[in-house]
């Protein structure tokens, strides 16, 4: 039996242990087509051959780019990871100025897209990608080389036996694949990923699986760009899990019905659309029906793991299941068993009713640096503990600093930042990579994230957001004073604005405007409030869709330091002004 070290060893573990006929199956044209594991080695290696007669070499970086999770981009990954090189997955909505940063990073010589609307922004910079010598498109578009001709220059075997030498020279320490994230200060930074370091997160987080290997379904979803769905493709190929690709998030629900998998991954903003959903849907209906639902939904609230709440409480919820939450369950396809949450922090009460529906929602914890995971709950033996990540998975130890700064130590730790040696000296410290949040663990060894330490924050669907290259960029705006950049844990980002108070009074004499003469007046004012709008407008153009600030709140008030909004030294003092601004914050999230 193939022992896994590197990446590319799980198809072929897959093959040897479950042989599965359908591995990988993506819908085209509205049909769901399979691939076997054996046709998944098979196009791997045709893409190594066809790799090497483009003159690749070990070490070089080849950039893959789609807007979906499909059977290409497996096929690409493994064909790309099996001759030494590596892999460069790219966002697919930041923004051409950030494709043409981390393809020149770097030093791409290769990209693969998916379609169109991705292909449109590599073409527009790659006269500025020196390195890059050509686009290859999983789509037939037009004016794009297709990935079939890669296929089909693989097609004669007769190198075959040079790609098995480089595999095997491939060792588990070497590096897999740089993954770009968005750093607080700029640039993108590029996490340096081994095969050790993913294999092994791969291996230690399938502990934590509650699922039959060999005849379960998964349903992808979440991009496959972000470490978190990737490592557990590879954690699925190794339990032999039949991976189906969602079409995308829109088709979620049809998807979820036509597959019925066994598990899938989420992000809390998708838990909460889904809640939100049936919540309407409950909303609709009359008399007893209304009632019933809503009990069961109170019900389920209260919900703590081993009948913590006693044998009535269980016997409700019994009933509970079968009149309501079975219902539940059908509109997600019916055979659910869990549900891995993570990349954001989810509310207690989505775990409470999604647990109590009978879909186990188990959340973890990780970070790109970390491959990613660091903690998950399993409901198996006492491992699940609402309100906290989880335990550590095998191998990995997690120590609290002083500060309270959550420190990891595990092959799971990254090796490093790609061509930023003080970056890297920042974060990679005695030995424990410092994560940047802040946590404890209780006595009985569950991980609980308390606080960041850093500005940046995540959205609810898992996006991170770093407020101050926002705040900077607007506050170019001659009619921006102040901003803050808001939305942790929310489904958008938003903005409390400071206008500059006096070069608004100028603009509005200029243009013969009466927009009154105090500040409550002149935020009030509907003309103001329009020419903001178009202010955040032009500036939003300079980032990604999730980073956008999509609603904002003029304040009455000039912020100051003798008034508690900013520190001596004019930083923004974050909780202070969100809570003298909450009420805003009601008027922005509801």
């Amino acid at each position: 039996m193939t022992t896994i070290t590197r990446l590319f060893d799980f198809p072929h573990y897959q093959l040897e242990k479950f042989n599965l006929e359908k591995a990988l199956i993506t819908k085209y044209d509205g049909e769901w087509i399979a691939t076997s594991t054996q046709e998944y080695i098979n196009k791997a290696n045709q893409i190594s051959r066809g790799l090497l007669r483009l003159g690749v070499k070990p070490n070089d970086k080849i950039a893959i780019i789609s807007s979906n999770n499909r059977t290409e981009w497996n096929i690409t990954d493994i064909g790309v990871l099996q001759i030494g090189a590596q892999d460069v997955p790219i966002y697919p909505t930041i923004s051409q100025e950030d494709y043409e940063y981390v393809l020149n990073h770097s030093e791409s010589v290769y990209c693969f897209v998916s379609d169109d609307e991705v292909f449109q922004k590599v073409k527009n910079i790659h006269g500025n990608v020196p390195s890059l010598k050509g686009v290859y498109s999983f789509n037939d578009i037009d004016g794009c080389k297709s990935w079939n001709e890669v296929l089909e220059l693989g097609k004669d075997d007769s190198n075959q036996e040079e790609v098995e030498k480089l595999m095997a020279g491939v060792h588990e320490d070497d590096l897999a694949t740089l993954i770009y994230t968005s750093g607080t200060t700029g640039r993108p930074k590029g996490v340096m990923l081994s095969h050790k370091n993913v294999v092994s997160n791969a291996l230690s987080a399938a502990t934590r699986f509650p699922i039959p290997s060999g005849e379960a379904k998964a349903l992808s979803f979440l991009p496959v760009c972000h470490i978190y769905e990737r490592m557990l493709m590879y954690l699925y190929q190794y339990l032999g899990v039949s991976i189906y690709f969602a079409e995308s998030l829109e088709t979620i629900s049809d998807n979820l019905k036509e597959v019925k998998p066994d598990v899938m991954t989420a992000v809390p903003r998708l838990l909460e659309k889904v809640y939100d959903k049936i919540i309407a849907k409950g909303a609709d209906l009359t008399g007893l029906k209304k009632k019933l639902f809503f009990w069961a939904v109170e019900l389920g609230l209260e919900y703590e793991p081993y009948g913590a709440n006693g044998w009535w409480y269980e016997k409700k919820l019994g009933l509970a299941r079968k009149l309501i939450f079975s219902k539940w369950q059908e509109a997600l396809g019916g055979n659910l068993k869990v549900i891995a949450s993570g990349s954001a922090a989810l509310q207690p009460r989505l775990a409470r009713v999604f647990n109590a529906a009978g879909m186990s929602v188990m959340e973890g914890y990780g970070l790109t640096e970390t491959s990613p995971v660091v903690s998950v709950n399993d409901e198996r033996e006492k491992g699940f503990k609402i309100g906290t990540v989880g335990k550590m998975i095998p191998n990995t130890e997690v120590k609290i600093a002083e500060d309270g700064e959550i420190l990891v130590k595990g092959p799971q730790v990254m090796q490093g930042y790609y061509k930023d040696p003080e970056k890297t000296a920042e974060v990679l410290k005695d030995g424990y990579f410092h994560t940047g949040d802040i946590g404890e663990i209780d006595s009985d060894g569950f991980l609980r994230i308390t606080d960041r330490k850093k500005e940046m924050f995540k959205t609810s669907g898992g996006k991170y957001v770093a407020p101050q290259l926002i705040e900077n960029a607007m506050k170019q705006s001659r009619f921006i004073e102040q901003i803050m950049v808001i939305g942790e844990g929310e489904k958008m980002p938003a903005a409390f604005i400071q206008p500059n108070f006096e070069f608004l009074k100028d603009w509005a004499e200029r243009k013969g405007l009466q927009i009154g003469g105090t500040m409550e007046e002149m935020i009030s004012n509907p003309t103001v409030i329009e020419r903001y709008q178009e202010e955040v407008d032009e500036h939003n153009e300079k980032f990604g869709k999730w980073e956008r600030v999509k609603k904002f709140e003029l304040t009455p008030d000039e912020w100051s330091i003798d008034a508690g909004h900013l520190t001596p030294t004019m930083k923004l003092k974050r909780r202070v002004i969100k809570e003298k601004y909450s009420a805003l914050y009601t008027k922005i999230y509801g």
